[in-house]
C-alpha cells in the first residue's frame, strides 16, 4: 500500500516548489557577476526580513556554525556571560562559550519553562561585569518561546554588555526586528523556517557588536566576521560558498517577503494554536509553559511510550520529531514552520488521532480535528 511520507519535524522541513526548482538547476561558478548579483540580491532581502540595514553575513553552515561564530568574534578570552540555559541549544550555547574560556554564569531552566526576570535581574545584580546574555528566541528541544525584548533591556543598561540570540527557529516565524528587540547578535538557519535544506546560516550584528570585532582575541579562521564582511559587500565570501543554497534562498525569501511579515507571523500564531488547542482537546498535554509558534511538543499519554507512537505516525505516513536527553520516549514534537498552511495541521492531528486509536487508546477520532478546524476559522 503506498503511503505517501509527511515531514512535521522541526528542521529539515519541507521545501517550496520554487526552491526544489532553485536546487536543481545547474550549478553556476561563484567568482562571476552572475552569482553577485544574486548574492547581493539575497543579502538585501535578508535585510528587508529583519528590518535592518545592517550587514547581514552568511556562512556555508548549519546553524551551530553562525553560533560558534558568535562567540568567536565578538568576546574575548575570560569574558563573563550569562547563558540562559533552557534546553538542548541552550546547553550548545553554555558548551561553545566553555570551550573558547569564557567565564559562563548557568543560569539552569527546567525544560519546558522560560527564565524568570527576577531571577535574571538578581544575576546581573551579582555579576555587573557581565559582558553577554545568550538565549533562543525559541528553545526548538522543548518548543519553547523566551522573550527576548526583555534581556535586550537589561543588556543595553549593562556596561559593554551584548544580548546574542539564537533565532534558528523564530526568524520566519515571528516579526524578529533586531533594532527593535534589542539584539546585538543573532543566528539562523536555512533548515527552519527559510524553507531549504541544511547548509547555510545567518549573522546578524549590531553597530555595538561591530566595536568589538577589533577586540575579539578568540581564535579564528573560517567563522571570522570581519573577514567575510570585507568580502560579502563586494557579493563575494571569503571561501567557496554553498552556491545552490544561496540561489534557492533567493526564492524562499521572495516567497517570505511576498506574504508580507505580518501576515507570516499571524499564519504561524493560527498554525501553532490550532495545533496546540486540538492535542489538548484529544486529551495531550502540552510540553512548554511557554509554547513557540515553530513547533509544538506533546507528552504522550500514560503508559504509551512516545517513540513507539511516533512509528505509528510514520506507519500512517507522518514524521514528527522525538524528545532529546531526558525526555526521550517522553514527548513528541510536531513542527509547523516555514512551509506549512491550515490543511497540514488538520493533516497531523488527523494522523494523530489515527496513531493514538492504534495503539490501543479509547478516543473519540475527529475530536481534534474539530478543534483544529474551529480555530483556523475563527482566525480566517
Amino acid at each position: 500500500m503506498l503511503i505517501k511520507e509527511r515531514l512535521f519535524t522541526p528542521g529539515p522541513v519541507p521545501l517550496p516548489p520554487q526552491v526544489i526548482k532553485a536546487l536543481g538547476q545547474q550549478i553556476i561558478h561563484h567568482r562571476t557577476p552572475e552569482f553577485t548579483h544574486i548574492f547581493k540580491d539575497v543579502r538585501e532581502k535578508l535585510q528587508k526580513l529583519l528590518k535592518t540595514e545592517r550587514d547581514i553575513i552568511l556562512f556555508s553552515s548549519s546553524g551551530t556554525g553562525a553560533m560558534e561564530a558568535s562567540v568567536l568574534n565578538f568576546f574575548r578570552k575570560g569574558d563573563r556571560v550569562l547563558i540562559i540555559n533552557a534546553g538542548k541549544f541552550g546547553q550548545r550555547w553554555k558548551e561553545i562559550a566553555s570551550q573558547f574560556e569564557l567565564k559562563v554564569v548557568d543560569y539552569e531552566i527546567e525544560w519546558g519553562k522560560t527564565y524568570d526576570r527576577d531571577r535574571v535581574l538578581e544575576i546581573v545584580g551579582e555579576f555587573p561585569d557581565i559582558r553577554g546574555i545568550f538565549v533562543q528566541q525559541s528553545e526548538t528541544s522543548t518548543t519553547t518561546y523566551h522573550d527576548v525584548k526583555f534581556l535586550g533591556e537589561i543588556s543595553a543598561k549593562l556596561e559593554d554588555c551584548i544580548l546574542v540570540v539564537d533565532g534558528i527557529t523564530s526568524v520566519g516565524v515571528y516579526e524578529v526586528y533586531p533594532e527593535e528587540l534589542g539584539i546585538d547578535v543573532l543566528v539562523t538557519g536555512s533548515q527552519k523556517a527559510l524553507m531549504l535544506p541544511p547548509g547555510l546560516s545567518v549573522l546578524y550584528f549590531s553597530e555595538k557588536a561591530e566595536k568589538r570585532l577589533s577586540r575579539s582575541n578568540l581564535p579564528k579562521y573560517y567563522f571570522d566576521v570581519a573577514k567575510e564582511a570585507k568580502k560579502q559587500q563586494k557579493g563575494q565570501t571569503a571561501y567557496t560558498p554553498a552556491i545552490n543554497l544561496i540561489i534557492a534562498l533567493n526564492e524562499s525569501l521572495q516567497l517570505i517577503l511576498s506574504e508580507g511579515l505580518e501576515n507570516l507571523a499571524k499564519r504561524h500564531q493560527i498554525l501553532a494554536q490550532a495545533t496546540r488547542e486540538a492535542v489538548k482537546e484529544i486529551g495531550l498535554k502540552l510540553l512548554s509553559e511557554s509554547p513557540s509558534n515553530s513547533a509544538t511538543g506533546v507528552y504522550a499519554p500514560a503508559g504509551i511510550d512516545a517513540d513507539q507512537l511516533r512509528k505509528k505516525m510514520l506507519e500512517l505516513g507522518f514524521r514528527v520529531a522525538g524528545g532529546q536527553d531526558h525526555l526521550k520516549g517522553k514527548i513528541f514534537r510536531i513542527a509547523h514552520m516555514g512551509y506549512f498552511d491550515f490543511n497540514d495541521v488538520i493533516q497531523i492531528i488527523a494522523g494523530l488521532e489515527m496513531a493514538l486509536y492504534k495503539t490501543g487508546l479509547p478516543i473519540e477520532i475527529g475530536k481534534g480535528v474539530k478543534k483544529a478546524q474551529e480555530v483556523i476559522l475563527n482566525h480566517t
